[in-house]
């Protein structure tokens, strides 16, 4: 994408309304409501197991602009992890090749956004990790090995199954205290 167009894009974005979850996915700015108690109440369960296996270094931060210029990309995981000294920027946003995991909990309002959009943007943007926990179905997957644009690797659970996480994490997540919509 051109970068002039792209800065217009990013620059519309970012004028909308406070209170909505913005995204840009090529020429299509994405936006969304605040999310439900629920769906806090997850992110923190996540959050709190990945909290004890992160790498030094690195910090879990939620609503963190990840951009990608070259793919016409940015996008706003629910948590992802990135370099502290990538945090000490003034601008909105960060390198998405910086994050070593998206993790996102599915809006009931609009799925498709992370079932198809996040799928397919997520790799393109240099993201190792993808994990996503969808309450309506009560099922987290872990989309990994990330090559020609796409996830190789797919690993899914029911809640209550545990999700092994590769490194740098190396851990099993528990699912079992995820609360489904």
């Amino acid at each position: 994408m051109n970068p002039e167009h792209f800065k217009l894009l990013e620059e519309a974005r970012r004028a909308l309304p406070d209170g909505f979850k913005t995204e840009l996915s090529g020429d299509i700015i994405v936006m969304q409501a605040s999310p439900s108690a629920i769906h806090q109440l997850n992110l923190s369960k996540i959050r709190k197991q990945f909290d004890r296996h992160v790498p030094a270094g690195y910090i879990d931060t939620g609503n963190t602009d990840l951009a990608s210029p070259q793919t016409a990309k940015v996008r706003n995981p629910d948590l992802t992890y990135l370099p502290e000294d990538a945090m000490t920027t003034t601008e909105s946003s960060v390198p998405a090749e910086l994050a070593l995991i998206a993790v996102e909990i599915v809006s009931p309002s609009n799925p498709e956004n992370d079932w198809v959009g996040k799928l397919r943007d997520y790799p393109q943007m240099g993201i190792p990790l993808y994990l996503l926990i969808d309450a309506r179905q009560k099922t987290v997957t872990l989309f990994s090995e990330p090559a020609n644009n796409r996830y190789r690797m797919r690993e899914d659970a029911e809640f209550g199954e545990p999700v092994h996480l590769p490194p740098p994490f190396s851990f099993t997540l528990d699912t079992s205290t995820l609360h489904p919509y």
